[in-house]
């Protein structure tokens, strides 16, 4: 409805079971190329790129990118694919958006499945007491500002977004899968392009605008998945979403993995994640 086109990749038949992926920042469907080749053997896959990013079209007006137009984006492109349910996962960024859409539309989501973000009531209720998130998070307020951010990215050759997956305070540790050079250049094309960086800090430009949210609960089974080190969230967060989740919950902290989860340790999240899918399946059919 959006007249917006969206640029996805898929992996898997047309006609299995929909498992829909959104990622974070700053980041494009490709930070989800472990779970492609995973799961299209009974899945069909998608990855997108979210409104804004890589090859999706990019509003130019921060108004475009209020949280209720990214959850709308999600059903309509749920209904475009012709499917009216999925396995919704997100990560960071887009686990808040998946959040949202559990919360806002529960009939078009029959697993959730969300790597390193709390339910996003946890986040903001958890922020105001604990000044240590509030710093980390820091980033949130600094997006506000106008076009310096975009700036403060390509400076010294983006060297900022090669330091968040590479450096030692942000990046995938030792015991994680590195990035290799291809993967950075991937993600240095992407964000290299004009004005590619704006559509995604305009995400964050309306936080504040939406939060905090009037419904909380989510009622399908949920998987949480955090990497310990995570150097923009705290762990703590993820245990206290338990209370907003009315059905099946299981929470799995990876102790010495990164923010980049799926990215830093796919064999042993893709084996959680099917542990997860195929653990509810039994349970309903008993």
């Amino acid at each position: 409805d959006s007249g917006l086109r969206f640029h996805y990749v898929a992996a898997g038949e047309r006609g299995k079971p929909l498992m829909l992926l959104l990622h974070g920042f700053p980041e494009f469907w490709y930070s989800w190329r472990h779970q492609l080749r995973e799961f299209k053997s009974e899945y069909r896959v998608v990855a997108l790129d979210l409104r804004g990013y890589g090859e999706t079209d990019a509003p130019s007006h921060k108004e475009n990118y209020k949280l209720d137009c990214l959850i709308t984006d999600i059903k309509d492109i749920l209904e475009s694919l012709g499917y009216n349910k999925c396995v919704l996962i997100g990560h960071d960024w887009g686990g808040m958006i998946a959040w949202l859409v559990a919360i806002c539309y529960p009939e078009m989501v029959t697993k959730l499945i969300v790597v390193n973000f709390p339910h996003p009531s946890v986040f903001t209720e958890y922020i105001l007491r604990h000044p240590s998130q509030l710093i980390k998070s820091g980033y949130y307020f600094f997006f506000q500002m106008p076009w310096f951010p975009e700036f403060m990215f390509t400076v010294n050759d983006f060297k900022v977004l090669r330091n968040l997956f590479t450096s030692q305070a942000t990046g995938i540790g030792r015991k994680g899968c590195r990035l290799t050079a291809e993967d950075i250049e991937a993600y240095l094309y992407v964000f290299s392009q004009p004005g590619a960086l704006t559509g995604p800090i305009n995400h964050y430009r309306n936080i504040f605008s939406c939060l905090p949210l009037q419904h909380h609960e989510v009622v399908m089974p949920t998987l949480l998945l955090w990497g310990e080190g995570d150097a923009f969230m705290e762990v703590e967060m993820a245990e206290i979403t338990r209370i907003y989740v009315k059905n099946h919950f299981r929470l799995t902290i990876l102790s010495e993995a990164s923010h980049w989860l799926q990215q830093d340790q796919p064999d042993i999240v893709n084996k959680l994640i099917w542990t997860f899918l195929k653990e509810e399946t039994t349970r309903k059919r008993e």
